[in-house]
This record gives structure tokens, sequence and C-alpha cells, in this order.
């Protein structure tokens, strides 16, 4: 079942996208040969409106097929020499009108993600930056932070929700202990300015994470050189007790040590291996040192009419910034090609999520399965609009060239340049699809 909604999640995104180019075609007067669910062979077509409406055999996406001047050249020296365009060819029609082709596909994308981020917003109201606890004799505490107060700037930007926060923290890498966090809060209708240092937290680990279900405590990484990787312990092995304590599930095994917490005594734990066999161990934990920012931030609060239709704005607005940012990011240095994800990666994104979700109700599930929607909407929006040949903003590009000298650049030279493009997105595709696979089959 998880497989099939990750499959059919991205075949909605592509459609979308598609059906963003077919419309915006249709009203720009340019032929649309064919518009189509899925690929490959077809099993059930029809033609209405000089459109061949196709659903076919591998049902993953779809595809519009404008009608081009071009379709009839074969021979690539013939591509030099200037063509009429043809009546309801895509050329046939004014450069700006061709741009607003090539744009409606992203927009389309963010379109579907602004109706995802109003469902939610309506639903589960908006996830308001205000401050839910600040730890006793922290250094924000001393510095006066308070329960209830709103951030509105966090390290020199602007916050509206809380994820801007966490975003910033995603992309600006972990603090130190010298790290200075600098905010700006609301509190009974006036601006406070708060300047402090992180807190240094001796926490002592297993060195493992896990699933939080309701149905097991399944291990889901085991950090190298942990005390239970050195025990033997690896993904997939199902922790059942801890000192005599039952554990049936992820939430309960946090509550456990919320309640008992470690302080460098030796636990006994009990397991069960993935084939069915079962062992306990004696585990000493081993110390760790981590940066705490001594608060915590963010609860979904009910929204308004207008505060849906602001904050669905403003989710799209997020998730397209966050993705130019984290897209600069490989260019900086503070990602790599390791941290993209291809189909591979997103379906088994979606059908992780759908996993861990559904064991907290219908409701729950459907809102996470709406969120990747937008998350992954968005972020295909934004990468069609980079200015990269082969993609739409690469065409765009072309368009905008054209614009500017009054006469388009070579076919042959932007099918040329197109092609080469192409086969290193391919090449790079292959690559983070291979990365994908084997990190999904080391979960697994």
């Amino acid at each position: 079942m998880k497989w099939i909604i990750a499959i059919l999640i991205f075949s909605l995104l592509v459609l979308i996208h598609e059906f963003g180019h077919f419309l915006v075609a249709k009203l720009c007067g340019v032929d649309v040969e064919e518009f189509s669910l899925g690929f490959g062979p077809r099993l059930l077509s029809t033609v209405k409106g000089g459109t061949r409406y196709s659903l076919k055999i591998l049902m993953f996406g779809g595809s519009c097929r404008m009608k081009s001047t071009w379709d009839d050249v074969e021979d690539e020296e013939d591509w030099d020499k200037p063509r009429q365009p043809e009546e309801g060819s895509f050329e046939s029609v004014s450069v700006g009108k061709r741009i607003a082709i090539l744009f409606a596909g992203p927009f389309f994308n963010f379109l579907l993600a602004f109706v995802g981020s109003v469902i939610i917003v309506s639903v589960l109201g908006y996830y308001s930056p205000v401050v839910t606890g600040v730890t006793k004799d922290s250094n924000a505490a001393e510095a006066g932070l308070e329960d209830g107060d709103v951030i509105t700037s966090y390290q020199g930007s602007a916050v509206v929700i809380g994820d801007d926060i966490s975003t910033w923290e995603v992309l600006h890498g972990a603090y130190t202990a010298d790290s200075t966090i600098t905010m700006k809060v609301v509190r009974d209708g006036k601006t406070l300015t708060f300047s402090f240092h992180p807190d240094t937290v001796v926490r002592y680990m297993l060195g493992i994470t896990y699933s939080n279900t309701s149905s097991s405590c399944e291990i889901t990484a085991v950090s190298d050189g942990s005390p239970m990787k050195e025990a033997g312990v690896t993904a997939g092995d199902t922790i059942t007790a801890i000192d005599g304590t039952a554990i049936k599930s992820g939430s309960e095994l946090y509550n456990y040590f919320q309640e008992n917490p470690m302080d460098g005594s030796e636990v006994s734990v009990s397991v069960t291996h993935s084939d069915g066999t079962s062992d306990i161990y004696q585990i000493t934990p081993v110390e760790n040192d981590s940066i705490s920012t001594g608060f915590s931030y963010g609860k979904y609060q009910k929204a308004n009419a207008l505060d849906v239709l602001k904050y669905g704005s403003y989710e799209v607005i997020y998730w397209i910034k966050t993705t130019v940012k984290s897209v600069a990011g490989l260019f900086t240095g503070r990602f790599s090609v390791n941290d993209l994800s291809g189909p591979v990666g997103v379906v088994d994104a979606v059908s992780s999520t759908y996993e861990e979700s559904k064991s907290y109700g219908t409701l729950i599930t459907w809102m996470s399965m709406i969120n990747l929607i937008i998350l992954l909407s968005a972020n295909l929006g934004v990468m069609n609009l980079l200015p990269i040949p082969a993609l739409d903003g690469g065409r765009i590009l072309f368009l905008l060239i054209e614009a500017v000298r009054g006469k388009p650049v070579s076919k042959k030279t932007e099918t040329a340049v197109e092609s080469v493009t192409a086969m290193l997105l391919l090449a790079l595709m292959v690559y983070v699809m291979y990365h994908d696979i084997v990190t999904f089959n080391k979960r697994f």
C-alpha cells in the first residue's frame, strides 16, 4: 500500500506540472498533439479538440507534447536554416506566450503546494513560532526568555512560522559552545531582543535511533563505536525491555528515558533480533556532550479564514525559499550531491512517512501525505525553473536571449547545448539513484 501511495503522489506532481503546460498552451493557441497519463504503449486513448488524450501502460507521471515547427526535420544540417513557424506550433506564438507556457508547469506545482497548504492550515492550524518552554537555569532563562514569547526574528532572519527557525539551523549547521543566539520576540505587544550562548548538556547515550510507532520499538540505526554496536545489535532489531520494564513502542522507550534518565550506570536491554532470536545485553551508556539552545518552540494554532490564506501562502513561499537556499548550499559546500534524492529516495521518503504516521490515525496520515506533496511540489517547481538547458528554466533563458537579440538562438546550437546538459543531468540522476538504492539497502 505504501509503495502505491508513493507512486501516486509522484505521478500527481508530474501530471499537475504537465497539465500547467497543457492548459496555457491551449489558451495561447498552441496545438497540443497529445496529453498523456503515464508513459510507454497506450492502453486507452481518445481524440478531442485536436488533442489525443492517452492512458499509458506505465502510469507514472505524464507528458504534454505540443506541435513544433521542427517536428519533421531529421537532418541536423537543416536546423541552421530559418523556417517559417507553422500555424498552431509552439514557435508560432510570441516570446511572451512561449515563456508563459513554459512557466506554467512550475507555477502549477506551486499552485498544488498552495492548495495543500490551505488544507493543512484549515485542519491543523499554523505552526506558530511561540516559545513553549525554557530550561531552568539555562542561558536563555538567564537572558530573560519566557514561555509564551512569540519569536519574530532569529539570527537576523525574519520568522513567520516555527519551521523558519529549524530551517535556519539546518542551513547554517550545528551550534558550538561559543555560538551566540540572537532573537527578537513579541511579549505583551512589545518587541524584546535577547542574545545568549547555547548551553553544553551532558547526556548518556546508547547510540541508537528507533522508530516512533505504536506497534514496536524497532531500531532503525546503530552508531559506529557505540556500546550497542559493539554488543552486536543491528538495525532491524527490536527493543522489548529496559531494566525489566516492558517496552512495546518507540514512544514508550522515549517516555521511559524521560522518567529515568541514564546517568552512566549499566542498563539491561532486552532485544529481539530480526531472525526471531532474543538476547539481553548489559550496556554501559557513553557520555555525550551536546549543545542545547535552552528553549523549545512551536505549536499549532487554529487559523481564521484570513489566516488560512496568509499562512497557506507563506508555507509555499517558505518551501520555495528553503529549496533555493538548499540548492545554493550545493555550490557553497554546505551540502553535497549525496544529499540529493531521486525517484527512489522520494518514494522511500513517502513510504517511510506513511508507515510512521499511520499509527497516529487516519487524519495525521493524510496530513503527513499532503505535507509531503507540498514539499515535493514546491521543490519540483523550483528545480524546473533553474536556468539549466533541458529544463523549463533553461528554455525560458533561451527565449529571453531571443527577446533581447530580436531573433531566436540557432536550433542547432540550442539542441546541442540541451543534449549535452541532458546527458550530464542523466549522469547525475543515475548517480543519485544509485546512492538512493545503496542507502535504502543499508537500512533494510
